[in-house]
C-alpha cells in the first residue's frame, strides 16, 4: 500500500514529516480539534446486546457531552443527549441502566424512550413550553456489525460503515454481530495527548525495539498498511515456543475456532479507525479501543472486550492468557508515550521525518494537515490563529 500514498503525496512538501509538536501540547489548538475532528467524528458506546431490552441504556461521556443511548418500546436503538431541556439536568448517572421512562430527577419532567417529553409537573406554570419541541435532542447515531456509534455532528462524513468498507471482507467472518461483552467497560486516564495514542497504535518500527513479547509471537510477520479513514495491522503468530510462558500457553493451546478460515486461526489483525477508535481481532476473543481527549495533554482509554458464547475450558484459559500478553504489551506502550508526550513540550522539537514505510502515520497526518493547514507550520503560530479567517485547503 505504501506506493500508493507515495503517488498521493508527491506534490505534498510536508508529506516526508511528522505533524509538529505544538500539536500535542497547544491549548488553542486543542479546543479547534475537538470542534473539527472530534465532535463530527463517530465514537463507539456499546454493542446492541448490552441494551438488549426495551429501556436498555448505554452511555458515554466525552468532550463536556453526555450521550444516552437507549433502546425504544419499538425495539429501534436511538441516542439523545442526557440533558433534560428544562434546567439541563443530566437524566441518568452512571454507564449503564435500564428505564421505562427517562424521569429527570430535578424537577421530574418525563421522557419518553423515543426523547418524547410527555410529561411536566404545573405544565400550565411554562408559558413557553411547547411539548413537541421539547423533546431530548437527539445525536446520531449509526449501528455496525452489532456495534453502536454516535456523533454529536454531522458534517457531512462517512458512515462507519463506509470507512470499514475496504476491509468488510476480512471482518465478516469473526461475527460481530453475535458477540457478547466478556469484560465490562475499564477506563484510564493518561498523561498524554490523544494523537500519542493513536500514533502508537498504527506505529509498526517500533514493535521490535518495544515489544519483545510480540516479537517473540510474530517473528518478521508484522505488516501494515492504510486505506483512507482505516489502518490494518496484522501479525502471525509462529510456531517456534516461546520463553515466555504465557505466550507459549497461548500459542499451545489456542483452539480451533470453526467459524474463522484456516489463515485466521492464528493471525492477530489489528483495525484503527479514524479518528481514535481500534478493533484488535484474534481468534479468542476480540478487543476495542478508544482513545477520548480530555486536556491537550491528558486522554481516557476506554476498552471492551467481545467474543462469541465458548464454554470450552481451553478458550477460556487462553482469553486469559491472551489478557497476561497484552497487559505487559499496554504497559509498555504507555511507558513510550508518556515519554514522548514529555519530548513533544520540548521546545528543541518541532516536526521529525518520517519514513516511506510509515504509511499509517503518513496517512493520519495527511487528513489532520487537510482539515488545518496551520498543522504545517513546525511552530506554534501566534495566539488567535484559529479566530482568523479560515484558509481552504483541497
Amino acid at each position: 500500500m505504501a506506493h500508493r500514498f507515495a503517488d498521493m503525496e508527491a506534490h505534498d512538501p510536508d508529506a516526508d514529516w511528522s505533524l509538529p509538536g505544538w500539536l500535542y501540547t497547544d491549548a488553542e489548538y486543542f479546543d479547534v480539534e475537538v470542534a473539527r475532528v472530534i465532535r463530527p467524528s463517530w465514537q463507539i458506546v456499546c454493542h446492541v446486546g448490552d441494551i438488549p431490552k426495551a429501556g436498555d441504556y448505554h452511555t458515554l461521556d466525552y468532550v463536556g457531552e453526555s450521550v444516552l443511548a437507549v433502546r425504544g418500546d419499538d425495539g429501534l436503538v436511538r441516542a439523545f443527549a442526557n440533558v433534560c431541556r428544562h434546567r439541563a439536568m443530566r437524566l441518568v448517572e452512571g454507564p449503564q441502566g435500564c428505564a421505562k421512562k427517562l424521569i429527570c430527577p430535578y424537577h421530574a419532567w418525563a421522557y419518553e424512550l423515543d426523547g418524547r417529553l410527555s410529561g411536566v409537573p404545573m405544565r400550565g406554570d411554562y408559558p413557553a413550553l411547547d411539548m413537541a419541541k421539547n423533546g431530548l435532542a437527539p445525536i446520531g447515531v449509526e449501528i455496525w456489525r452489532g456495534f453502536v456509534f454516535v456523533r454529536l455532528e454531522d458534517d457531512g462524513g462517512l458512515s462507519v460503515a463506509e470507512m470499514m468498507a475496504p476491509y468488510d471482507d476480512q471482518v465478516a467472518p469473526y461475527r460481530f454481530e453475535e458477540m457478547e461483552t466478556i469484560s465490562p467497560v475499564r477506563a484510564r486516564e493518561r498523561a498524554v495527548n490523544w494523537k500519542n495514542v493513536g500514533d502508537n497504535y498504527s506505529d509498526n518500527l517500533h514493535i521490535p525495539v518495544a515489544h519483545d513479547g510480540l516479537t517473540r509471537l510474530f517473528g518478521k510477520s508484522y505488516a501494515i498498511e492504510a486505506e483512507p479513514w482505516v489502518d490494518k495491522m496484522s501479525g502471525r503468530l509462529v510456531d517456534r515456543p516461546s520463553a515466555n510462558p504465557w505466550e507459549r500457553f497461548y500459542q499451545k493451546h489456542l483452539p480451533k475456532v470453526d467459524h474463522l478460515p484456516e489463515e485466521n486461526q492464528r493471525l492477530w489483525l489489528y483495525f484503527k479507525l479514524w479518528p481514535n477508535m481500534a478493533f484488535d481481532l484474534y481468534a479468542d476473543q476480540i478487543d476495542f479501543m478508544q482513545w477520548l481527549p480530555l486536556t491537550p495533554t491528558t486522554t481516557l482509554l476506554r476498552e471492551m472486550c467481545f467474543a462469541l458464547p465458548d464454554d470450552r475450558r481451553e478458550m477460556k484459559l487462553v482469553r486469559y492468557a491472551n489478557w497476561r500478553i497484552n497487559r505487559t504489551v499496554n504497559a509498555e506502550d504507555t511507558w513510550l508515550i508518556e515519554r514522548v508526550q514529555r519530548g513533544m513540550a520540548s521546545q528543541t522539537y518541532t516536526a521529525g521525518p518520517i519514513g516511506a514505510s510509515e504509511v499509517c502515520l503518513r496517512s493520519f497526518a495527511k487528513k489532520i494537515r487537510r482539515i488545518f493547514p496551520e498543522a504545517r507550520q513546525h511552530r506554534a503560530p501566534a495566539p488567535g490563529w484559529s479566530r482568523r479567517p479560515r484558509a481552504v485547503t483541497e
